[in-house]
């Protein structure tokens, strides 16, 4: 990993008070929505991007999402935890993705779509394990954002765009310039930020799902299989989705399966968006 890049990790600040109250209220098996709804509502930013959220096509509620014990309420503690995270992370991280061809927002909506469909999908499989691949998903971007900060600080923008505007692997595009996968930042970011080793590792291992530990390789390999249907260049194209699926049939998972969701979750945003 370049030096410049351990440094910006090195130098991360700490999560906000607010993260680490939800953190704590999450675990707490004695804490309910209306406990997690509580905390949330004293930052407003926080409270700004959960309704957002919950107002997206993404998520089709099909009602104007108001308050924030509603948006709880629809989308349960961990759902909420995982976006509350997201935007704190991005926050801290001051995001311009401009070397990816992409404003920050659409940044935003990439994580929340890997991780709408990796819940959907893996509800299918086992709810445990969908809990823990929402929040892996949600965040597993989070190392672009360094990366493109160095790209932006070598002057390399214009030539990494050029290249992750036409590439089917991105990884390998990030690898060619600062010589480690965003996959692998995300990871020490996380690591810095002393997450679960589990956590950290699933998300280490997403980009070389072969080589992870055997406790974490269904979830590095659901990881994969999710930003390659849902990347930051070409999210839900045909080909990206035939990627997908292909990977997901390889690893012996009930593709199908996988392929009904996509068509559920695009129905679902092309219904909302022309309503």
């Amino acid at each position: 990993m370049k030096s410049s890049i351990i440094e910006s990790i090195k130098s991360l600040p700490p999560l906000s008070k607010t993260i680490m109250d939800i953190n704590r209220v999450y675990s707490n098996e004695e804490s309910g929505i209306m406990d997690l709804a509580k905390v949330v509502e004293l930052d407003p930013m926080i409270v700004a991007n959960l309704l957002k959220a919950a107002n997206s096509p993404l998520y089709g509620f099909g009602k104007e999402i108001r308050n924030v014990a509603q948006a709880v309420s629809l989308f349960g503690m961990s759902m909420t935890r995982s976006i509350a995270l997201g935007n704190a992370v991005r926050k801290l991280l001051n995001v311009d993705m401009k070397p990816y061809g992409i404003t920050s927002d659409d940044f935003a909506d990439v994580s929340a779509k890997q991780a709408k469909l990796v819940q959907s999908w893996y509800n299918t499989i086992d709810k445990e394990k969908a809990d823990k691949l929402y929040l892996a998903a949600f965040l597993q971007e989070t190392g672009k954002i360094l990366i493109s900060s160095d790209i932006i600080q070598e002057d390399e923008d214009i030539s990494f765009r050029s290249e992750i505007d036409t590439s089917n692997d991105i990884a390998q595009v990030e690898k060619s310039y600062v010589d480690v996968t965003s996959a692998e930042v995300t990871a020490a970011v996380f690591a810095h930020w002393k997450f679960d080793a589990e956590f950290v590792d699933m998300i280490k291992y997403s980009d070389n799902p072969s080589q992870a530990p055997e406790d974490v390789k269904e979830f590095a390999m659901a990881l994969n299989i999710v930003k390659t249907i849902v990347p930051m260049n070409k999210p839900f194209a045909d080909g990206s989705i035939n990627f997908g699926l292909r990977k997901a049939r390889d690893a012996g998972y009930d593709y199908e399966v996988l392929e009904d969701m996509l068509d559920d979750i695009l129905d679902t945003m092309q219904s909302t968006q022309s309503n």
